[in-house]
C-alpha cells in the first residue's frame, strides 16, 4: 500500500467488492440451487413413451427434459462462461469499465425479473427448458465480463483487495443455499417460494449496483484510480518525447509467447483445471440427482440435496477461500 495513500474508512472500498464478488456469482448460484422448482415445471404427464401400452414415463419417473435438465444446463453454463472470459481481454479497449460492471448488473437483474414473472405465467415443458436455458447461457456471459472487470478494478489496489472479492463469490453459493432451505422451511408451494427466492436475488443484485454507484466517491478508490491514471499518462508522454527509431524498436512485437508463460504457472495452471474439472463435473449435474437412504419420504427427502449437496459444497468452498486469505495476512506479517 502507498506510504500516502487515503486510509480505507470504515472498511467501505473493501465491504463493496465483497458485495461485487457476492454479486459476480449469485446469480448463477439461485439458478443452480433451483434445480426442484426448474424440473417441476418440466414435468409433461401427457407424454407418452409407447403408443402400444401407453406408458407415461420412464422407470425413473421423469421425462426426458426433466433428465438432462441438469446436465445441459452445466453445459450452458460453463461453455459461454469460458469464451466470455476469454473475450473480455478484447473488451477492454472497446468497452469502457464501467458500461462493461453496470451493463452486465442491469442485463442479470433483467434476465432475474423475467423469472420470477415466469413463475406466474404457464408454459409448455419444452418452451420453458429452452428459455431457462437461454437465461443460463446470458447470465454466465455477462457475469464473465462482470468478472473479469471487477478483477481488473481490484488490481488497481493494493494485492489485499482481491480477498474481499473471493470470499464474496464464496458466500454467494452459500447464501443461494441458505435461501432455498429458508424458502422450503417456509411452507409455501414450490411456485410461491420460487418467485420470493428470485425477488430474494434480485434485491441483492441492485444492491451491488448502488454499491459499484457509491464505489468511485470513496476517497481511497479515488487515489488509487487517479494514480494509475497519472501513471498511463506519463508512460505515453514519455515515449512521445523519444525520437522516431527509439519508438520504432519499443512498437516492435515482444517476443513474449503463451508457452513462455505457460512454463511459469503450469503446475498452478494444471492444478486449478484438474481440480474444476471435478468440481464442475460432478457438481451439480451428478450430485444434485442423489437420493438420501435414510429420509423414507420424511421431511428429510427435502432437505438433502438443499444440504447436503448445496450448502455443503459452498460452505467449504467458502471456508478454503477465507482460509487463503488469512494464511496470506499471517504470512504477510509474519
Amino acid at each position: 500500500m502507498a506510504a500516502n495513500s487515503p486510509k480505507d474508512k470504515y472498511f467501505g472500498v473493501w465491504l463493496i467488492f465483497f458485495m461485487l464478488g457476492l454479486g459476480t456469482l449469485l446469480p448463477w448460484n439461485f439458478f443452480m440451487t433451483a434445480t426442484k422448482y426448474f424440473t417441476s415445471r418440466l414435468k409433461d404427464t401427457s407424454v407418452v413413451i409407447s403408443s402400444a401400452n401407453q406408458t407415461e414415463v420412464s422407470s425413473d419417473d421423469r421425462t426426458v427434459l426433466e433428465a438432462i435438465f441438469n446436465n445441459v444446463m452445466t453445459l450452458c453454463a460453463m461453455l459461454p462462461l469460458l469464451i466470455c472470459t476469454c473475450l473480455n481481454s478484447f473488451l477492454l479497449s472497446l468497452i469502457s469499465q464501467r458500461l462493461r460492471v453496470m451493463g452486465s448488473l442491469f442485463v442479470i437483474m433483467l434476465v432475474f425479473i423475467i423469472t420470477a414473472v415466469l413463475v406466474k405465467v404457464p408454459l409448455e415443458p419444452f418452451h420453458f427448458f429452452l428459455s431457462t436455458m437461454v437465461k443460463i447461457v446470458i447470465i454466465n456471459s455477462f457475469g464473465a465480463v462482470l468478472q473479469g472487470s471487477l478483477f481488473g478494478m481490484a488490481g488497481l489496489l493494493p494485492a489485499s483487495y482481491t480477498t474481499p472479492i473471493m470470499s464474496g463469490q464464496g458466500l454467494a453459493g452459500t447464501f443461494a443455499a441458505f435461501a432455498m432451505i429458508c424458502a422450503i422451511a417456509s411452507g409455501s408451494e414450490l411456485q410461491d417460494a420460487a418467485f420470493g427466492y428470485f425477488i430474494t436475488a434480485c434485491v441483492v443484485i441492485f444492491l451491488s449496483i448502488l454499491s459499484y454507484i457509491l464505489l468511485p466517491k470513496l476517497e481511497f478508490f479515488h487515489f488509487y484510480q487517479e494514480r494509475n491514471t497519472k501513471q498511463i499518462s506519463l508512460e505515453q508522454n514519455s515515449i512521445s518525447l523519444m525520437n522516431r527509431d527509439a519508438v520504432a524498436d519499443q512498437t516492435k512485437p515482444q517476443d513474449v509467447s503463451m508457452l513462455k508463460i505457460f512454463k511459469k504457472i503450469w503446475i498452478l495452471a494444471l492444478s486449478v483445471c484438474f481440480t474444476f474439472t471435478v468440481t464442475i463435473g460432478t457438481f451439480p449435474a451428478v450430485t444434485a440427482d442423489t437420493k438420501s437412504t435414510l429420509s423414507d419420504g420424511g421431511s428429510w427427502d427435502q432437505y438433502f440435496i438443499p444440504v447436503s449437496c448445496f450448502l455443503l459444497f459452498n460452505l467449504c468452498d467458502w471456508g478454503g477461500r477465507s482460509l487463503t486469505a488469512i494464511l496470506m495476512w499471517w504470512l504477510q506479517c509474519g
